[in-house]
């Protein structure tokens, strides 16, 4: 069969691991005679409970011993007939795959071979006798995902449990509530184990940064952020919803039984290229907790500054304000706007052996190579401005504060920048000069300001068009007209705009860019700060020299890069005139 390579003849198992580097040959040697002790017991049972090997590995030399094939999936097609054969429950719960059938035989991928109840249903339910093949771990997730993954609703309404004790398919006590116990024991059934990795395996290969699951009174939704917007993936019977949260919870070890109050933990979950940092949060609503994962990727997030979409003018320009001994540099936007990520490639810049860089952030999101990384605690009293006091005292050259929040921390900030220290930090402004002014308006000393502040970078994140899909189009004029800053686009000018295709979800945007504002900081500048002016003087004062996010996305839409609508949704209220 296409896909399928026969499997070499029959050794021993104990062989079989040494061969395949997962056993040495001292615990072999341990593991048997811990078998003579233990009467009856097989070698693969006792290999797992020393934890010389794993379950995976187990199933893969037993495989090869019996003879049965292993099925390559990675680039494996399968009828939709025969997909339709196997319902998504009996997927999920055994960890299978059906490839093909021929002459009344089905041929079944398993990760585990050996399990014969999943055999036996499988013939049930398809009338067919089952041939077997092993699928390893990794590569049967994928293939579910691909093949499956896009049933996830289909495969929640197979497992909702039965209405035999309450609505929530589980043992009630005096108040109508799940017991612990039940949760516990709903929460890693096989099934529920293998939806809730499929759902974040879905996630990320969709790349996702969030994975909202949202309790409402009659169904569960299940939604991902995907390039900024909320998109619906699939809803399910409320009846899973207790089991599903209850899994999430184990996995980031939070306290199952509690459910009134919000809750954060963390999840290390095995990605495609290695292990991806999943944040959770839950919070109490009137139809049940609601989640809320954050998905921190390194790969797709620790990018080079080049990369992040600056013209060259920013880019030259902001590599200055880099290069300074001494001095505070700030990047403001909103939340979800990319100013960490900005942060840690400036970070990643600047690096050397010879410089000591030392960051306090709300949450550490990214782990940084060479960099010391501190997390704020406000539980035991560790703020943004009392870390910063202490990493005052171990003697960095370079300091990075997630956030400036208030006027403690920015003194402190500016007083490391004014005594030999590079600062960077961020703020919630819309735009570069609203950075001094609320800076002023914290209590900061304006002539402190005027003399520390080297620039402010604005930023906000767009949607790039997909390149799969892109044609151009006639806009609506009034867009145009909307459009026209210190750029003007002509009336009759053709843009971009993607019309949608698989591999960008029918949405005709893939991938995200920022459109940035860069405010220097000069001579003439320092004198007005010290003067407490308004956010216009501040503009007027920089004169063209300061590029608007505005202009900055114009200059993207005429490449082709971003469209006039994600231009305009995300500088609504600023840059207008």
């Amino acid at each position: 069969m296409k896909g399928i390579r026969a499997l070499s003849s029959r050794k021993k198992l104990g062989q079989l691991l040494c061969e395949k580097s997962y056993l040495d040959d001292t615990g072999l040697e341990y593991a048997l005679l811990e078998q003579q002790k233990r009467k009856g017991r097989k070698l693969g049972r006792i290999l797992i409970e020393l934890g010389y090997i794993s379950q995976s590995q187990l199933n893969e030399a037993l495989s090869e011993q019996a003879g049965i094939e292993k099925a390559g999936l990675e680039n494996i097609s399968i009828e939709p007939n025969v997909l339709g054969m196997v319902p998504a429950e009996l997927v999920s719960k055994y960890n299978i795959l059906p490839l093909s059938k021929k002459d009344g035989k089905l041929m079944v991928a398993m990760a585990d071979p050996f399990e014969m109840q999943a055999v036996e249903d499988l013939r049930l339910v398809t009338g067919c006798s089952i041939n077997r093949c092993y699928g390893s771990g990794p590569d049967m997730e994928q293939a579910i995902l691909k093949f499956y993954g896009s049933n996830v609703a289909r495969m929640l309404a197979n497992l909702a449990p039965e209405d035999k004790k309450s609505e929530t398919g589980g043992e009630e006590n005096g108040n109508g509530e799940i017991s612990a116990a039940k949760l516990h024991e709903l929460a890693r059934q096989p099934s529920l184990v293998n939806l809730v990795n499929l759902v974040l395996l879905e996630a990320i290969d969709a790349r996702a940064s969030d994975v909202h699951i949202e309790p409402f009174e009659t169904e569960l939704k299940i939604k991902y952020r995907i390039d900024g917007m909320l998109m619906d993936k699939s809803s399910s019977p409320k009846k899973l919803h207790a089991a599903i949260v209850s899994r999430i919870k184990i996995m980031a070890h939070m306290n199952i039984a509690e459910r009134f109050v919000p809750q954060d933990g963390h999840i290390e979950f095995a990605g495609k290229m290695g292990k991806i940092d999943i944040r959770v949060s839950t919070v109490p609503t009137i139809f049940g907790e609601s989640v809320t994962m954050r998905i921190l990727d390194r790969s797709s997030a620790l990018i080079s500054l080049e990369d992040l979409g600056m013209n060259a003018h920013t880019l030259g320009e902001f590599r200055q304000c880099l290069s300074k001994a001494h001095g505070i540099v700030l990047v403001t936007g909103p939340t979800g706007s990319g100013k960490t990520t900005t942060l840690y490639a400036a970070l990643n810049r600047i690096y050397s052996p010879s410089l000591k860089i030392i960051t306090i952030e709300d949450p550490v999101e990214y782990q940084l190579d060479g960099i010391i990384q501190m997390p704020v605690n406000p539980r035991r009293g560790l703020t943004f401005s009392r870390g910063l006091r202490h990493i005052l005292r171990q003697d960095p050259n370079i300091i990075m504060v997630g956030e400036i929040r208030d006027r403690e921390t920015a003194d402190i900030a500016i007083r490391a920048a004014l005594t030999g220290h590079l600062v960077f930090s961020t703020l919630h402004t819309n735009d570069s000069a609203g950075a001094v002014t609320r800076l002023i308006d914290m209590g900061v000393e304006p002539f402190l300001l005027a003399s520390s502040l080297e620039g402010v970078l604005a930023q906000r994140l767009v949607r790039r068009i997909c390149p799969k899909c892109r044609s151009r189009y006639k806009p609506d004029e009034a867009l145009v007209r909307r459009l026209s800053n210190s750029v003007t686009i002509d009336s009759d000018a053709e843009l971009y705009h993607g019309t949608g295709c698989d591999e960008c979800n029918n949405t005709g945007m893939r991938g995200r860019i920022g459109i940035f504002e860069l405010l220097r900081i000069s001579d003439k500048l320092r004198k007005l700060i010290a003067s407490r002016p308004t956010t216009e003087k501040i503009v007027k004062a920089a004169g063209p020299g300061l590029v608007s996010m505005r202009h900055d996305g114009i200059e993207k839409i005429l490449t082709g890069i971003t469209t006039a609508e994600e231009v305009l949704r995300v500088t609504q209220g600023i840059d207008d005139e």
